[in-house]
Order: C-alpha cells, then structure tokens, then sequence
C-alpha cells in the first residue's frame, strides 16, 4: 500500500515537473517570438555593425595596419640561417701538367682530384638597409593607404545609413497605406451593416448590399497586397542591417503631423571639403603622388651592410659528429661587407613609369573636380526636391482635409436618402486615394530630405 502511494507520489511529481518544463519551454519561446520594436536609430546603429559591407570596411582599416608593418619590416636587419650537408660521390677532376712525383714530365696531363667527398656546413646572414629611399616613401605611402581605407570605412558607413533610411521610410509609408486601409475597411463594414440592416427591413436594394460586398472584398484583397509588400521590404530592411531574415520586428507608428517639413533657403550652400567623396580621391591624390616619388627612388643609390658567418666540416667521411681524429677538419668562416648600389642605365624604364604616373595624377584631379561638381549639383537638386516635396505636402494635405469632408457630407446624405450608394463609394475612393497620395508625399519628402543630409555630409546626424 505504502509503495503504490508512494508511486502516485513520484507520478504527481513528474507531472508536475513536465508541466513546468512545458511553461518555461512557452514562455521562452514567446520571447524568442516576440517582435523587436525597431527605431530608426537602432536600424542604423545595427546597420554599421553588423552590415557586411560596413564589416569589410573596418577589416580593411586593421590591414592597413599589417602593411605598414609588413614595409616597415624593410628597414629593419633581415637575419637568415642555413645549414647543408653535400656528399661528392665522384670529385670534380682537373687537367694538370705532370710536374709532381720523381719523374716530373710537363709535356704530359695528369687528372687530379681536389676537395672531401663530404662537406657539411651552418652559417647565418645578416644584411641591413643603410640608405634605400624606396623604403622610406614605401613607409609613408603605407601610412597613407591607412588614412585612405580609414576615410572608405567612413563612405561606406554613409552609403550603409542612407540605404537603411530610405528602405526604413519606405517600410514606414507602406505600413501607414495598410493603416488608412484598415480605416477604409472599418468604414465599408459600418455601411455595409447599415445597408444590410435597410435590406432585411426593405428600404434598401438588392444590387447595393452586392455593391458593398464587392467592394469590401475588393479592399480586403488590396490589403492583403499591402501586407505582402510590407513582409517584402521587413526583409529587405533585414538584409540591408545584416539582421536574420527569420527576426521578426515591428516598425513604431510615427503621426504623419509629428513630421514637421522644412524649407530650404535658395542660398543654402555647402561645404565640399566636408565631403567623405572628396576626402577619398585627396588621400588617393596622396597615394598615387607616393608611387610617383617610388618611382624617382630607383634613380638614387642605396646602401647596405652585409655580414655572414658559417661553420664548415669536409671529410672523404660524413663529417657530423665527428672530429679531426676521425678525419674530418672543421673551421669557421666570416664576412663582413658594405654594398653600394648605383643604378645608372635601364633603357628608360623610369622615366616611362614616371610619366605614367604622372598621367594617372592627371586624371585623378579630373576626377576630384568633377566630383566637386557632381556634389554642388547633388547638393542644388535636394534643395529644389526638398521645397517641391513641400509644395505637395501641402496640397495632399488640403486634400486629405477636403477628401475627409466630403465623405463625411457624402455618408450623411446617403443616411438620409439624398445621395446614392454609388456617391458614397467614390467619396470613399477618393478619400483613400487622398490619404495614400498624401504618405507617398511624405516619403518623397523623406527621401529628399536623406539626400540634402548628404549632400551636406550629415548622414551620421541621423544616429542621434
């Protein structure tokens, strides 16, 4: 008896263990399901970390570090060992007069065999730049690829933040159509209530609950459309911050009369210098100045110090390990040298690549004023975007107002019989129409906007 209570006891206990296992199982995955809220702010701030590009781009600034180590090294005592062991089967043999022995006979040629059949051998090597002006331009263009990765992480970081923001302002105007349509939706469901409730009392016809009907369904389709364009950009927007596909998130409602647009004066000028574009060619001017000095370097001399020391054993017996007893005769060898380098003649080679180089400088200052060109128009066409923007904003916004008005007069003369269903139906149209006209304002605002912060240099201003 005491053992089968003792098994129900031990039964309620693991039930209860399972079900508390179950509801820590849902609670976590509740969590993990839960959609993270997702501000503008921390799309960007996500975005330059964990964006593949903006990645590769601070990658690239640590490698400029190593090759300025890597040049470096150049100037610094280059220090090699070796070690050989050499076994002669068969020694070189040389033609000689026979002037050796008791008979010596000039008129005729002996062979004879010179060296050890073994030859073992340690050294070690040293050599050090003294003067080698390559290496000191090498050092400074390094330095200056540094600076230049360094100014590309930054545009890469600019270019990251105005295609996060665009794609996010996207998102946020394609979720406000899908919220004016809700509206629209919860409008037709009220006639249609209306209009069903006159049918059933017969006041109304037939054909206008069909009518409504249709149209309901007609709407209800075009939102399903809306809520598969928003899951597409949702991923886009993902894609764009480097954050997993399957990361489900919501985008904060923002009232369309917080956005407060702003003119912008005509005389509004910019500074270029401010430009990450233009401090990208400069540092590129700098490196490409530095291949042209590399160049000129091969015209001067360069100076080294060399020094070798080696150990050496010979033997007609495998000399390791062994001593002149055994026959084998060691000793030790040592160099010391200073080398002068002076180039004097290459058929012209460097003078070639000098005015290559100079060629590519050339072109490189075309660039940069196009590019200053490029910007001040950049600059010109977001003001005038920005003040068009603005224009529409507020005619769709006169016709949001007047659109609302007369569907609400509409709807009244419908309710007491003054306008047909047909009326009704436009003025809800045309209401709908005015709304989704009036967000596709505010992003074209927006997106105007994003262009005259970088047309200005200030796209990292949205981080705060």
């Amino acid at each position: 008896m005491s053992n089968y209570k003792q098994m129900n006891k031990t039964k309620s206990g693991f039930r209860q263990v399972l079900m508390l296992a179950g509801m820590l199982l849902t609670f976590g995955w509740a969590q993990a399901q839960a959609p993270r809220e997702l501000t503008l702010k921390e799309a960007l701030n996500f975005a330059l970390q964990a964006n593949r590009d903006a990645r590769t781009a601070r990658l690239d600034v640590e490698n400029a570090q190593y090759q300025i180590d890597e040049v470096r090294s150049r100037a610094l005592p280059q220090i090699n060992g070796s070690a050989s062991l050499t076994h002669n089967p068969l020694l070189q043999q040389s033609a000689l007069p026979n002037i050796f022995g008791a008979n010596p006979n000039p008129n005729e040629t002996i062979l004879i065999a010179f060296g050890q059949k073994w030859n073992a051998n340690a050294g070690v090597s040293l050599s050090q730049a003294l003067f080698d002006k390559s290496v000191f331009t090498g050092l400074k263009a390094a330095k200056t690829t540094q600076e230049f990765y360094r100014v590309n992480a930054q545009l890469t970081e600019e270019n990251v933040i105005e295609s996060v923001a665009t794609a996010y302002y996207q998102l946020l105007v394609q979720r406000q159509q899908v919220g004016v349509l809700d509206s629209t939706i919860k409008n037709t469901r009220r006639v249609q209530d209306v209009l069903t409730g006159l049918f059933e009392s017969g006041l109304a016809k037939k054909i206008d609950v069909d009518r409504i009907k249709v149209n309901l369904s007609n709407l209800t389709s075009q939102r399903q459309q809306l809520l598969n364009g928003v899951t597409l950009m949702e991923n886009q927007l993902k894609f764009l911050i480097g954050m997993p596909i399957q990361t489900p998130i919501t985008i904060p409602d923002v009232a369309r009369d917080a956005i407060q647009p702003q003119a912008v004066a005509v005389n509004d000028a910019v500074n270029l210098d401010t430009r990450t574009e233009l401090q990208l060619l400069r540092r590129q001017e700098e490196l490409l100045g530095y291949q042209k000095e590399a160049y000129k370097s091969e015209y001067y001399p360069s100076l080294s110090l060399g020094g070798n020391y080696s150990y050496q054993g010979i033997s007609n017996k495998m000399p390791v390990f062994k001593g002149k007893e055994k026959g084998a005769n060691w000793f030790d060898v040592a160099a010391v040298s200073l080398n002068l380098r002076i180039p004097i003649f290459n058929g012209g080679a460097t003078k070639a690549r000098l005015k290559q180089a100079d060629v590519s400088i050339r072109k490189l200052q075309e660039d940069i004023n196009n590019t200053g060109l490029a910007l001040n128009l950049a600059h010109e066409n977001a003001k005038t975007q920005i003040n068009n923007s603005l224009i529409t904003l507020n005619t769709q916004r006169e016709n949001v107002d007047l659109a609302e008005e007369v569907y609400a007069n509409t709807q009244n003369n419908y309710n007491n019989g003054l306008a047909s269903l047909t009326d009704l139906l436009n003025a809800e149209t045309s209401l709908t129409e005015a709304n989704n006209n009036y967000s596709q304002a505010l992003l074209n605002y927006r997106v105007a906007e994003i262009q005259l912060i970088k047309s200005r240099g200030q796209l990292k201003s949205l981080l705060n």
